[in-house]
């Protein structure tokens, strides 16, 4: 019975403390705004302009860090199959990424596929510096390897026949015939015939976000398994970019038409 009593007056204690808190509380009835448009007639706020100048100073300072030479320039839209830059973006990984993978997995990167839409600048003829790297590749994305199964390794190549796009591949070589027809493809020197039936798996370089199936590559969520390398590729570039005194990709062989 005195359990009972005292529930009783717990619960009447506790409505009339939120009833009071209710009371207490103070509705906003009418909110005030006033647009700003900003444009040349707004004034610069002096205090913050001090504050942020020694920072942007030294951000500034560090993406003009000179880090290799390109004796040529070199744009994505220079060839329709496979670009100087394309090529040079996919080396980079397969050399920057593959010592990593065998030190953390004790496996190696058979081939790389990044995305032509990915790439978001050219390399203009003279040095090459930090922002370069930013200009190429603005984005967080980060180096993932992905291990393929051979039906999805075949889709793989499907789908760049389909494309046709000077997509960055490296470690990867695929010839059409003059209808665009199957030729021959390579992945790491192996044949992969779009009818063979194989037990193996690959191990494809790629970024976080083409893993997503971004740009249609939904062959990659169709993965055995997935390594993360927390390593970003505008990182990997700049790292690589470092290792050379000069950065001079060709167009080559690795995807052909009508040879």
């Amino acid at each position: 019975m005195m359990k009972n009593k005292f529930f009783n007056l717990l619960v009447v204690v506790l409505f009339l403390g939120l009833f009071s808190c209710e009371e207490e509380y103070v509705k906003p009835v009418k909110i005030s705004y006033q647009q700003q448009a900003i444009d040349s007639t707004l004034a610069k706020n002096t205090d913050m302009e001090e504050f942020i100048k020694p920072y942007r100073e030294k951000i500034d300072a560090e993406m003009k860090t000179v880090l290799s030479y390109s004796p040529k320039s070199m744009f994505k839209s220079d060839s329709p199959y496979n670009t100087a830059i394309g090529n040079m973006m996919a080396d980079a990984v397969l050399e920057e990424a593959n010592p990593l993978f065998k030190q953390r997995h004790n496996l190696a990167i058979d081939a790389v596929l990044l995305n032509y839409g990915g790439i978001r600048s050219g390399i203009s003829e003279g040095e090459i510096t930090v922002r370069t790297a930013y200009d190429i590749m603005p984005f967080e994305n980060k180096v993932v390897v992905v291990e393929l199964p051979y039906e999805a390794a075949q889709e793989m190549i499907k789908y760049l026949m389909k494309k046709r796009t000077a997509h960055p591949i490296s470690g990867m070589q695929i010839q059409l015939n003059h209808n665009y027809s199957f030729k021959e493809a390579f992945i790491n020197n192996e044949a992969i015939h779009p009818e063979d039936n194989k037990n193996k798996s690959f191990y494809i370089a790629t970024s976080d976000y083409l893993l997503q199936g971004g740009d249609e590559m939904d062959f990659f969520t169709n993965n055995t398994e997935v390594f993360h390398l927390d390593y970003k590729l505008r990182n990997l570039f700049i790292d690589y970019f470092k290792k050379k005194d000069e950065i001079n990709p060709t167009q080559d062989n690795r995807f052909t038409v009508g040879n």
